[in-house]
Parts: C-alpha cells; structure tokens; sequence
C-alpha cells in the first residue's frame, strides 16, 4: 500500500462545501485541498489582501532604517525600496498563481521541490518565523501605537487587545479573514495617504545621508531588508488564492497580488524614509515619532490605523503560521484543527512580543534580513523545481509521505550556507566578504537564490525525486 497524507477527506470536504457561503464561521479542516464546490471569489480580492496587512508602521519601519541606521539619503533609500520591494512582489504574483490551479496552500505545494520529510525545512522556519515571529514584530507596532494614542494604557495591555483581535480573526480562518482585509482597505489607504502627504511635504529629500556606511553596502542593505519585508509574504502566497475557482486567469490573479504589495509598500517605506529627514535627531522606529509631524487629529487617527494594520498583518501570520505547521505532516484529530493551531501560536507569539516591547528597533532590523536569508533559497528551489518539472503529476506526489526529494533540502542549506557565511551582515554577525569590504553591504539573499537554485538543477538529476505513486 502506498502511505498518504489525506489532502482530501470526505467529512472535511462536505463541510469546507457549506463553508464558502460563510464568514463568521470557524474554517473547516487544515491543508487539505479545497473541493471545486467551496471555491468562490475574484482576483481583485488579492488586491486588498495584500494592500492592507502593509498599511501599518512595520512597513514605515522598513523606510526608517535605510536613512536613519544606514545613513543613505533620502533618494537612494527611495531606490532601493523600489528594487527590493519589486523583486518580492513578483515573487509573490507568480507563486499567487499556483492556488487556484492546485486548490493547495503554498507550504503543500512546497513538498514537490522538497520532498514530504524535506519540507520540513521551509514550513518549519515559516511556522515559526510567520506564526511567531511576525506575529510578534507587527503585535508590538500595533502595541505601541495604541499606548502612544492612550498613553495612560500601558504598553502590555495594549499588547493584550491587539493579540486579542487578532486571534478572534485568525481562529475562525479565511473567509472572515479576507472580509477584515477588505473593509480595512479603504479606511487604512485613504488615512496614510494623506499622512504620507503631510510627512513628505516637512521632509527634505536633498538631505545628504549620514554617510554611517559606505554607500554601495549601505544601499545594498537596503534593498536586503525592503526584499526581506515584501518576500516574507511569498511563502503565504496561495493560501489566499486556493479558494479561488481553477478557471481564475492567471494574469489578474499575479497582478492584483504583486500591485497590493508593492504599492503599499513602497508607499509607506518611502514614508519612513521622508519621517527621519523631517523628525531630525527625534528620529526613531517609534509610532509616535512619525504620527508628530502631523496635526493633532491626523495623528490620532493614524495611530488607530497603525492598530488597524497590525491587526491586518498578523491574521494573514497567525493563520498562514498555522498552515504551515500543518504542512509539517502532523495530525490532529479535530476538523477545526487549524483554528486549533492558530490559538497556540498566538499565545507563544504574544509571550514574544511581551519580551520584544523593548529594543524593537534592533530587533526589527535583525528580524528582517533573517526573513530574506531563509526565502531567497526556498524560492530559488520551488522556482526552478517549477520550471524544470512542469509535467510531474503534482497531486501525485504531495500527497504521498513516502514521497523524496532530497535535492531540495540539500541545496536549500547549500545556499543559506555560502550566503549567510560569507555575505551576512548582521549586528551580531558580519561575515568574511562585508568585514573586510564594507561595500558589498549585505547581498546574502542574492546569493542564497543563486546558488540555491544552480545546485537544485543539478542535484535534482543526480539524486532524483522518488515516490510510491509516481516512479
């Protein structure tokens, strides 16, 4: 007998069938392909899944630290916004496609490059960087941008209502989770955009940069981290489009999902980076930096938005952070199991951000590159996995536990390897290439992509996938 993990089921089938109708009601099931019955939806919905969860400081944040803690004026950081985030928005449009084609979240969909004990890997590090890590990073702006709305709050208890919020979201799934997305849109773009106005308006973009590393690393950097924040998405990205009809055109599906994510990013980073010229020596990765150079009443409501937001992006972290751990292969004998999950990893992702309240500019530049460490390599594996092997029967393999790949782990590490020893550049640990000449900055996600994907296209010939089910 062949050995399978049930990405389909009967009894979930039937119910993910009356769930499409639903928005207030627990999603059914876990990773389990979605039945042609329950999917529903258009491609402009990806446009304000992916616009809103940026519509909040973390994305302000990314602009911040190419000026500030970089020292790049204001139109290099602008360009290295503009390359970094374009090269994950892309990213994220093409693997955006592979929903509704597949009816299968990306982490499953992740085994055909990695195998299913292989794929531990990828869903491991994005069960635990996206259910917790994320989690906490966005918990802590939305944190502090209610104390600093209602500063008699103190700053755990407002952690404590924005985690609230989002687990009430995120535990009753998908459905309500795109509804919160699109009713957040319009409210979140409309403020930061007039706030974005006001801020670029008292900023000086002809400022020169600090010059606190050389320009060419320094711009690099940046591009790492604005890559970092827009490529933390991908691995998410056919969570969001599994539900959509197999029929869906697949160029309005790559193109809302891309155009969500770069505008707003790029919007919002080139905001941050506007704040330090404006703000001066009161520059900071702080809500209330950013909201004090607008009026009274703008600010006030751009704080709320900021809670907003965070709220936005981590129901997309929590609840795609609970996929992926059920992507690991693990069991759980409830059909609510994926709600189940995202509880847990909310309350570990809290207890996080509780400890992270403090020192969250450092942390987040850290936290940022380790996102691209990690992606640049995964995606240079299921890219060209894709490209390489177009004609496999897909459904086949993911759904049989017996099923290697050992190709794609291997040369995963291979490119997280040379990259991270050789090209990181990281506060606690700058590599041999960036210590001894500063002006290659950081380039370890270039690097991990490259290498990563040379050394699938030869490992995948010489040790070659095998499967029970198709030989």
């Amino acid at each position: 007998m062949t050995s399978t993990t049930p990405l389909t089921d009967p009894t979930i089938e039937a119910a993910l069938a009356d769930y499409g109708s639903k928005t207030v009601a627990v999603e059914p099931g876990g990773v389990e392909l979605i039945p042609l019955e329950a999917r529903h939806g258009r491609p402009l919905q990806l446009l304000w899944t992916w616009a809103s969860p940026n519509l909040e400081f973390a994305t302000v944040g990314v602009g911040i630290l190419g000026v500030l803690f970089w020292g790049l004026s204001f139109w290099q950081c602008m360009a290295a916004i503009i390359i970094g985030t374009g090269l994950g928005a892309a990213a994220q449009g093409v693997l955006s496609t592979w929903g509704p084609e597949s009816g299968l979240c990306q982490m499953v969909l992740s085994r055909a490059g990695f195998g299913f004990f292989g794929n531990i890997l990828p869903a491991g590090l994005n069960a635990v960087l996206a259910g917790i890590g994320w989690f906490a990073v966005n918990s802590i702006s939305g944190a502090l941008a209610l104390h600093a709305l209602w500063g008699s709050l103190p700053k755990p208890l407002c952690l404590v209502i924005v985690v609230a919020a989002q687990l009430v979201i995120a535990f009753l799934g998908h459905n309500l989770v795109v509804v919160y997305e699109r009713f957040a849109f319009p409210v979140l773009a409309l403020v930061f955009a007039v706030g974005l106005v006001v801020v670029l308006s008292k900023s000086h973009p002809g400022a020169a940069g600090s010059g606190g590393l050389p320009t060419t690393g320094a711009f690099l950097l940046m591009v790492g981290a604005s890559f970092g924040y827009a490529a933390g998405w991908n691995p998410y990205a056919s969570d969001y489009t599994r539900y959509l009809p197999p029929t869906t055109p697949k160029l309005p599906v790559a193109l809302y999902a891309a155009l969500g994510i770069f505008v707003s990013c790029v919007a919002l980073e080139i905001g941050g980076a506007a704040m330090v010229t404006a703000a001066g020596k009161a520059a900071d990765i702080d809500p209330g930096v950013y909201t004090g150079l607008m009026p009274d009443w703008l600010g006030k409501v751009t704080l709320l938005c900021i809670a907003i937001g965070a709220v936005a992006a981590n129901v997309l972290n929590i609840y795609s952070g609970s996929m992926s751990f059920m992507a690991l292969g693990i069991r759980l004998p409830t059909h609510i199991a994926r709600a189940v999950v995202a509880a847990v990893f909310g309350v570990i992702g809290f207890i996080v951000a509780l400890a992270g309240l403090h020192n969250s500019g450092a942390n987040y530049e850290a936290f940022l590159l380790v996102i691209a460490y990690w992606i640049g390599p995964w995606l240079g594996v299921v890219l060209t996995d894709r490209f390489l092997r177009r004609d496999i029967d897909r459904f086949a393999v993911l759904s049989d536990t017996r099923y290697q790949n050992w190709a794609g782990p291997i040369a995963m590490l291979l490119g997280m390897a040379v990259s991270i020893l050789l090209f990181s550049n990281q506060e606690k640990f700058t590599a041999w290439v960036p210590k001894h000449h500063p002006a290659f900055g950081d380039i370890t996600f270039e690097v991990g992509f490259v290498v990563a994907a040379i050394s699938y296209a030869v490992l995948v010939r010489v040790i070659r996938p095998r499967s029970a089910l198709v030989l």
